[in-house]
């Protein structure tokens, strides 16, 4: 899939890219299978076609990819982010808010009408940018920007 590249920088040494070429698998590829609760054991192969398959998102430190999201969508009508992580040297600096925010204001993403998501442990992260719960289920969250609220 071909993306406009996005870059998202601020002051702290800290860059988001959207460019798959800066994107380190074995970084990703590392904590998804040995560190992440939701794709334990994924394959490396696996890994690679998420990365060509998504639009996917890498925080960086100076030069050392240090985060990660990626975004499955149509552009028209919903986008569905997962993945979402930052290297534990790095948490609590706000960075998977900003992240996030990043990814809502991407300029093929903003003015999609409808956000999903899952998550087991980080319900309050999101809830923060405007995801709400979706009743009846314990780790489906929902964004309406206004157009689809």
């Amino acid at each position: 899939m071909i993306y406009q590249h996005y870059t998202h920088t601020t002051i702290k040494d800290f860059t988001i890219h959207t460019d798959p070429s800066l994107l380190n698998v074995r970084f990703i590829h590392q904590f998804l299978s040995e560190e992440s609760y939701w794709s334990e054991g994924v394959e490396k192969k696996d890994t690679k076609e998420l990365l060509e398959d998504e639009l996917c998102f890498g925080v960086f430190h100076k030069k050392e990819q240090i985060g990660f999201a990626s975004v499955t969508s149509d552009f028209s009508s919903y986008a569905y982010i997962s993945d979402v992580f930052i290297d534990k040297k790095f948490e609590r600096q706000g960075l998977a808010t900003w992240l996030l925010q990043c990814i809502l204001s991407h300029p093929r993403l903003k003015l999609l009408p409808e956000w999903m998501l899952l998550t087991d442990d980080a319900h309050e992260l999101y809830e923060k940018i405007g995801f709400k719960r979706i009743a009846g289920s314990a780790d489906q969250m929902i964004k309406y920007n206004k157009k689809g609220a």
